[in-house]
């Protein structure tokens, strides 16, 4: 008796030591934990229940009538409804991915209908259901919530403009591609994130070969330690007038480019004829340009009757800006803490310029509908119930209806700032923007101190 007391002792001491360590690493290291004890888990369970989970879920149909005839010629097993099968499994560091062909007769709103029931089944944190082409899905499973501790993939996207900015709910990177959605607006209340997610942006932009190009009508406190990167910089509703000016103005002279470059009938090769400045030569196609704006209200607000006129040119200025800037590689970037009808003319035109939709957590109902009634319906709902310890989670959606939940990584502006100062050599000279060039100041280098002398001096030497 006592030797089997004594041998439980000695076997419960490891188990516990285990057990522990493995509550440990879930809480604090859940990707180390998912990719040691979650993956092969979850694998073994999934293998074992797909087939039953599936017709529990109502995604199985009846089969064949060659299956049929087969399997009663070849064996004497039931003959079972047909689920869709697995084409690839992929397991990451966050989840797994399985690629299912549908079954005849299934859609992707069937399986999108039950991946509650199928997190559930398996044991996993979410389910998202992503169409890959015509009759092929694939599930993204997470292992645990990716957007509670925010680490970004190392793979970084393909494109020329592509930025990844914040990680998605189903543990890929939410990448502002401008080449795809060319104009975008932010919204957030105060303390959101929304900050936080331009930092991001504009440190991802600052590596390529783009020009930025910035309004801060806050005297420049949220834009001005990018100076060394900016190409150009407002600060002001006066000088954000002149500078929306100078950027029409090198549209305009950007369209006279492609204009001169498509030439008379004969002149140029019928392949070599575009519309946009990336079909231009690498040697005559332009910078492309990244217009930041930050709390774009300050363009619409007015003090007095007298700057109606210029809040009226202004906003005139930024819409040309949106509808045509695209083909001449000018993009517009746009976020403040509201947006609608009320700012007054122009507001609802710019916009529905702006297609892509990136919302933080909000004060209200309205603003969330701003951003995304055009979007979904359950995009609104999910924005309205982004908690306020969680900075940094918005909703992300575009004019085809998709969206997602995202959270951008914390990246101190000091940080920011540092890396638009390595990449002050890519800053483009735009003749036209030229007399908006913020001045950048010399980086102060602090010389170090002095050490003390010692409290006692040493004795002279006798020689």
């Amino acid at each position: 008796m006592a030797s089997g007391v004594q041998f439980l002792t000695e076997v419960a001491a490891p188990v516990g030591a285990v057990a522990g360590g493995a509550a440990l690493a879930r809480a604090k290291a859940p990707a180390l934990y998912w990719s040691a004890i979650g993956l092969p888990v979850t694998a073994a369970r999934l293998s074992a229940t797909y087939g039953s989970t599936m017709d529990a879920c109502g995604l199985t149909v009846p089969p064949s009538r060659l299956r049929v005839l087969v399997t009663r010629a070849t064996s004497t097993r039931e003959i079972r409804p047909v689920p869709p099968r697995i084409r690839r499994a992929t397991p990451t560091t966050t989840g797994l991915r399985l690629r299912l062909r549908l079954a005849p007769g299934q859609e992707p709103a069937d399986v999108a209908a039950s991946a509650e029931r199928l997190r559930h089944a398996w044991g996993v944190h979410s389910v998202h259901v992503i169409v890959v082409r015509p009759g092929v899905v694939e599930l993204r499973m997470t292992g645990f919530d990716v957007l509670k501790r925010v680490r970004m993939p190392r793979r970084r996207p393909a494109g020329a403009l592509a930025v990844p900015v914040a990680m998605r709910e189903d543990g890929t990177a939410f990448v502002r591609d401008y080449l795809a959605v060319p104009h975008a607006l932010t919204l957030g209340t105060t303390l959101s994130g929304k900050s936080v997610y331009m930092r991001n942006l504009i440190s991802g932009l600052a590596r390529l070969d783009v020009a930025l190009v910035g309004i801060d009508c806050k005297r420049g406190v949220e834009q001005a330690p990018f100076a060394p990167r900016l190409s150009a910089l407002a600060t002001d509703p006066q000088s954000a007038d002149g500078l929306l000016d100078a950027l029409v103005e090198v549209m305009e002279e950007r369209y006279d480019l492609l204009r001169n470059h498509q030439g008379i009938a004969g002149s140029v090769a019928s392949h070599e004829i575009t519309s946009d400045i990336w079909g231009l030569p690498p040697k005559l196609r332009p910078v492309p340009v990244v217009l930041l704006v930050d709390e774009v209200a300050e363009l619409f607000m007015v003090a007095t009757r007298k700057d109606e006129e210029r809040r009226d040119h202004m906003v005139t200025q930024l819409i040309r800006l949106a509808q045509l800037g695209r083909g001449a590689g000018i993009f517009v970037e746009a976020c403040g803490q509201r947006f609608g009808s009320e700012l007054g003319k122009g507001a609802t035109m710019l916009r529905a310029q702006l297609s892509g939709r990136v919302v933080h957590r909000v004060n209200d109902r309205p603003t969330a509908e701003m951003g995304l009634a055009d979007v979904s319906p359950e995009a609104v709902l999910a924005a309205t119930q982004i908690a306020p310890d969680m900075p940094g989670v918005a909703v992300a959606g575009d004019s085809s209806g998709g969206w997602s939940r995202i959270r951008t990584p914390h990246l101190s502006l000091a940080r920011a700032a540092e890396i638009c100062r390595a990449n002050a050599h890519r800053t483009p000279t735009l003749a036209g923007l030229e007399p908006f060039r913020p001045v950048v100041p010399p980086v102060l280098v602090v010389p170090p101190m002095p050490s003390a002398p010692p409290r006692f001096a040493a004795a002279p030497s006798a020689e």
